[in-house]
């Protein structure tokens, strides 16, 4: 499935119209590029662009080349100029395979990502923001076949809420922390902290499970809901949000204080606010309030102005908050900094 994602998000990206007036290159942009294993369609957008998202905006498209919206290992990119205007164009590398119904599979797998695969990839999937209502209604573990108090990977379980057998695969979750607006109070959503799957193998009014793929102990009050595969979800292309965008980082994964490079990052917008998966935005890291101890009033504050600190692009979207990738980190990004659509 993931497969067929990089076909559709390639083949959008590399099929979108010129407008290269608002392009500007990276100044040691090179003239010709190579593709290699690890590259990634931002990394290589970066080489040429100083806006990486910006990519399908002077892209080429060689008609003689066989599926030209796929890059691969061993492709040269080349940059040209039409009509003084930036262009870039592809040239199919040796070691492509060549194009058959068999091949495809193949090819797809070995097309480069728009960005890395394995730093979302466990996000993609999981129900990791839920509301109170889902959260307290959702179908609950209550005890183990075998009277364990801890459970793992092969342990079968007792399961009660789970209405019908017409769904068989969950994950099972336990509620986290809340995330809460930082500016409002508004309760936006609780983490869901994954713990395990879970195969419905009976179904009644005390439904059995197989748990499966546990990646930490699964206790008697997790919760279970249905698997979204995310196959929508990874449906992105990299682009700036129509509209203004005035967020911030509420939380930080991984326990961190200082964010860098492909961390991810949770914001207090989401989709009733129009943000979208692939939205590109700017991190402002907020600006800090300090005594100015020159003023006869030493108690004096004043607050610093806000400064970019990079660019993170929206992967995974809720009602009211988002998840981002950061990008690229010029300087260290913390909690409470600010997100706004680029200029």
């Amino acid at each position: 499935m993931i497969r067929y994602f990089y076909l559709s998000v390639l083949f959008v990206l590399f099929s979108l119209p010129l407008f290269a007036k608002d392009v500007m290159l990276n100044a040691s942009h090179p003239q010709d590029y190579e593709v290699v294993k690890g590259d990634t369609l931002w990394d290589i957008s970066a080489k040429f662009l100083e806006k990486p998202w910006l990519w399908p905006e002077i892209w080429q498209v060689n008609p003689q080349i066989s599926n030209p919206h796929l890059i691969y290992p061993g492709d040269l990119i080349s940059l040209s100029y039409v009509n003084g205007q930036p262009v870039l164009t592809l040239s199919r590398g040796s070691t492509a395979y060549k194009m058959s119904p068999e091949a495809r599979e193949i090819k797809l797998e070995q097309a480069i990502p728009t960005i890395p695969r394995s730093a979302i990839a466990a996000f993609l999937s999981k129900p990791l923001v839920v509301g109170e209502e889902t959260l307290n209604n959702a179908p609950y573990i209550v005890a183990s076949t075998d009277e364990r108090l801890i459970l793992g990977a092969g342990d079968r379980a007792y399961v009660r809420g789970i209405d019908g057998d017409e769904i068989d695969q969950f994950s099972v979750f336990r509620g986290g922390k809340v995330y809460t607006d930082p500016e409002t109070a508004e309760v936006l959503g609780y983490e869901a902290i994954y713990t395990a799957d879970a195969l419905l193998e009976t179904a009644s009014d005390v439904s059995t499970v197989m748990l499966r793929n546990t990646n930490r102990e699964v206790l008697a009050g997790d919760r279970l809901l249905p698997v979204d595969d995310g196959e929508n979800e990874m449906n992105f292309f990299p682009h700036s949000p129509e509209q203004a965008v005035n967020g911030r980082i509420i939380s930080v994964f991984d326990g961190v204080s200082q964010v860098g490079q492909y961390q991810i990052v949770v914001l207090n917008r989401g989709s009733r606010e129009s943000i979208e998966v692939g939205h590109v935005l700017e991190v402002m890291r907020a600006g800090q309030i300090v005594k100015d101890t020159v003023t006869p009033d030493r108690h004096d504050t004043v607050i610093l102005p806000d400064e970019s600190a990079g660019v993170a692009m929206v992967f995974k979207v809720f009602e009211k908050v988002s998840y981002a990738l950061v990008m690229k980190a010029s300087r260290p990004i913390h909690l409470n900094d600010k997100v706004s659509a680029i200029e």
